[in-house]
């Protein structure tokens, strides 16, 4: 569903006075929110993390609407024993960028929000191959990108073009996670180099050790190279995950008992890939299946998550917390499920 259409139905639903019913049915006790980059500069980022402002409303509206911000052990615990006082937020960080600490940790310290980073050895040693990066870099630096691998030329001279040819060529990745190595050739010609990108954006390893002593900040595992799990051998998978568990630890001198699937869609993580997480060591693992945590069937290993950036407007993201985009899912999914909930209610 396009943006301006989403805000449409959103301002719809609350107009009409629907946001109660719609938090009574179908949100959940809990939610597991994911972010990304915080962006100072979000339209030279080309929108492709939170700004600023979104993220602002984000914390100051959970505060005011009654959710407690919580670690995930404590969130777990509570919805675990189906505990009803209140509603209860998780903040979750992906891929250890530096403006989580520049721009992120003020805003998250005024509103003393604890919350837990999820990274890749990869960024932190700078030899993470962090495509979007390059890619992103490709479109914002100039007006006509050609694309050998997809055999496309993109003529892109302002934002909106930038956008949508951005949002193209990432998602003929995202079709077959394997055709990010076939970009190298795009960016050595380009003059891209994803190692310079590392330093620019992602957190170096002493910064993380300094981040790690903050006592709202815990850190999860994210593999080494932040590969789609499900492309790989059971043993490179498994070391991926226990090669990243035991670098973090030995960075940070903390346990490291969470860990986030790359990409975290069916494509690049399943079963096999929740029994190697907790085969590993972990006690949870996040995808990104964009669902609240309900008391029923909650598979720790297999953890849904929101996520909050890109074009979402502030009523959209107060729509996804109150169970619209939930209701949404239902409702494509099998409109036999808003049938029952409305004949129970």
């Amino acid at each position: 569903m396009k943006q301006p259409l989403k805000d449409f139905v959103c301002h719809g639903v609350s107009w009409a006075g629907l946001m109660p019913a719609f938090r009574s049915l179908f949100a959940g006790r809990a939610a597991i929110i994911m972010f990304h980059e915080i962006q100072r500069e979000f339209r030279l980022e080309l929108a492709t993390g939170t700004s600023i402002s979104l993220f602002e409303h984000s914390l100051s509206w959970l505060r005011r609407e009654g959710w407690e911000i919580v670690s995930l052990e404590e969130c777990l615990e509570r919805v675990s024993r189906d505990d009803r006082s209140r509603r209860y937020a998780v903040l979750t960080f992906d891929d250890g960028y530096r403006d989580n600490v520049s721009v992120a940790l003020p805003i998250l310290e005024r509103h003393n929000a604890p919350f837990l980073m999820y990274v890749p050895t990869g960024a932190p040693t700078r030899t993470l191959q962090a495509w979007w990066l390059g890619l992103r870099e490709l479109f914002r630096s100039r007006d006509d990108v050609t694309i050998d691998a997809m055999d496309t030329r993109f003529h892109c001279p302002d934002f909106e073009a930038k956008v949508s040819a951005l949002a193209r060529a990432a998602q003929w990745v995202h079709q077959d996670y394997q055709r990010a190595t076939m970009l190298g050739p795009t960016f050595h010609k380009a003059g891209v180099s994803l190692s310079a990108l590392n330093e620019a954006y992602f957190l170096d390893e002493q910064e993380i050790q300094v981040l790690s002593r903050h006592p709202l900040v815990s850190f999860g595992g994210h593999t080494t190279s932040h590969p789609a799990l499900k492309t790989l051998d059971s043993a490179s998978a498994r070391a991926e995950m226990a090669d990243n568990k035991r670098y973090l630890q030995d960075l940070t001198q903390r346990p490291v008992r969470h860990f986030a699937y790359p990409y975290g869609d069916p494509k690049a993580c399943g079963p096999r890939e929740e029994n190697l997480a907790s085969d590993a060591g972990f006690s949870t693992a996040v995808t990104t299946r964009p669902e609240q945590l309900c008391t029923q069937h909650l598979n720790q290993f297999a953890l849904p998550r929101l996520f909050v950036g890109g074009f979402d407007s502030e009523i959209a993201f107060q729509a996804r917390m109150n169970g619209l985009q939930q209701a949404v899912h239902m409702l494509l999914r099998d409109p036999r499920h808003l049938m029952q909930l409305h004949s129970s209610s």
